[in-house]
């Protein structure tokens, strides 16, 4: 295996013929029906889920205290930096695939399975933590029994299997089913979620605002050693929350919340305008998301003091605690419909990820074919939701949440790193959205991502580093002989 084998790129020409020729992608491709309100859908669909209806009250609690609106800001500028690179890409090659395509032309081969590997990684692990997370709110608002339904206690959990397999079958089916169903999904909570900043700006207390910033403590016992964020080991730190050290590890974890928004990107093959409608629906998802994540930590930090937070369902018990009981149905309504919608984004942009990789002969060109009726890649999505349903009904997956993080931290380097490496190598391509001052933002954009990566703790690194070693294992045993380019 040479360097110079493993370090190919794909032309440029190569990925826009087969996003835009008439038959591409084992004789089909994917059909251009989505405009940019679609996109938005999809992208506030997957953003506003998981992170504002538990992050909040766990990173408050545990990390930042009242801050924590200012960890939900940080982690906000530094998704959007990265949205502003991702729409520049998007729009000049929009392709299935994304961080993986982009990669596999600036970077090189290897890079680009990495960052692919990366990807399913990602998505599955954000959809199998998420339907545990619905079907314990479902539990919590019909009364279902724990042993099927909760997180503790539980063998199986019958409700987060169900729910993956529906969502499956829809994501399989079509993409215009797909977005009506999200878009439905995505005005019930952004309705609620306003509705949680209007109704509890009417119970905040300023004694709960204060100190806004917690001084430094000591962990609990046993949080230390490979719990301690990365960054506090490298520079020999005492083990500590709270401070700026803590708003800023809970910035790390909190970027969970946003993780996802490059779902967008990966449907640049399947919207009608790619070059208007992609930076539009990728900066409108990163804008509203941040404005409503602001806004509800800010409200459930103040109804509530952060040492008497509620790490299970911060909202809704905020409302309680200040004798608003009427409005936990409303918070947990919000919650079922908002994690559905995350669910369903995340394994249509799983299905978009793996056929992009499979076009390309990194893995069995079969496994991503394209249904002649549906017009989706029925076979990887079938797949993937099989695998996701097993790790959402057999393993307790909160503990893996990080792993999504620096799973799109990882990402968002790569895509802002190829912003300007592809105005070198190729500065004729037609970029209908340009980042301004490159390449000062996108550099600024990676060395953010990766700070935030290093705050993240020892457990998540080690984790991360041994997936992406045995993604290496598989590209080494299959991918580097088989793909297009090689047989090429």
């Amino acid at each position: 295996m040479s360097a110079v084998s493993v370090l190919r790129t794909k032309p440029i020409q190569d990925v826009i013929a087969q996003s835009t020729a008439e038959e591409g992608g084992q004789g089909r491709r994917l059909r251009r029906k989505l405009g940019p309100f679609d996109l938005m859908g999809f992208g506030v669909g997957i953003v506003i889920g998981t992170g504002i209806f538990t992050l909040t009250g766990l990173e408050a609690r545990d990390s930042a205290g009242p801050a924590v609106i200012v960890s939900f800001a940080v982690a906000g500028v530094v998704a959007l930096l990265a949205a502003l690179c991702y729409a520049e890409l998007a729009s000049s090659v929009p392709t299935a695939g994304s961080a993986y395509t982009y990669a596999y032309a600036t970077m090189g081969e290897v890079v680009a399975w990495i960052i692919g590997w990366d990807l399913l990684l990602e998505f599955a692990l954000g959809a199998a933590v998420v339907a545990r997370g619905w079907s314990g709110y479902l539990a919590e608002l019909f009364g279902l029994p724990t042993a099927w339904f909760g997180e503790e206690g539980s063998v199986v959990n019958v409700g987060a299997i169900a729910i993956v397999a529906l969502l499956g079958l829809v994501a399989t089916v079509g993409i215009q089913q797909s977005a009506r169903i999200t878009n439905v999904l995505v005005v019930v909570k952004v309705a609620i979620c306003v509705f949680i900043v209007a109704a509890g700006l009417f119970f905040i207390t300023a004694d709960n605002l204060t100190p806004f910033v917690p001084p430094t403590q000591e962990p609990p016992a046993g949080e230390s050693g490979l719990a301690q964020p990365l960054t506090q080991v490298l520079f020999g730190l005492e083990p500590s929350v709270f401070g700026i050290a803590g708003v800023l590890s809970a910035a790390a974890v909190v970027f969970f919340a946003y993780t996802g928004f490059e779902a967008v990107a990966n449907l640049g093959e399947e919207t009608r305008r790619p070059g208007r409608d992609l930076p539009l629906g990728l900066l409108g998802t990163l804008g509203l998301s941040a404005v409503l994540y602001v806004g509800v930590s800010f409200v459930v930090v103040g109804m509530v003091p952060y040492t008497e937070i509620d790490r299970g369902a911060p909202i809704a018990a905020a409302f309680n605690a200040v004798g608003a009981t009427w409005a936990g149905a409303l918070v947990a309504i919000a919650a079922v419909a908002g994690l559905t919608s995350v669910i369903l984004v995340q394994l249509v942009a799983i299905g978009r990820i793996g056929y992009a990789i499979a076009r390309d002969g990194l893995i069995p060109p079969k496994i991503g074919e394209i249904h002649p009726r549906w017009g989706t890649p029925y076979r990887v999505t079938l797949l993937m939701t099989v695998l996701v349903a097993l790790l959402a009904g057999f393993l307790p997956l909160s503990a893996l949440a990080d792993l999504v993080s620096i799973g799109a931290l990882f990402a968002f380097v790569i895509v802002s790193v190829a912003v300007p490496l592809l105005r070198r190598t190729r500065p004729e391509l037609k970029r209908p959205f340009r980042v301004p001052l490159s390449p000062v933002l996108p550099v600024v954009s990676a060395l953010a991502c990766v700070y935030l990566m290093l705050n993240l703790s020892v457990e998540t690194w080690l984790r991360f580093l041994a997936w992406l070693l045995l993604g290496v294992i598989i590209y080494a045993a299959y991918g580097h002989r088989r793909n297009r380019l090689a047989r090429r």
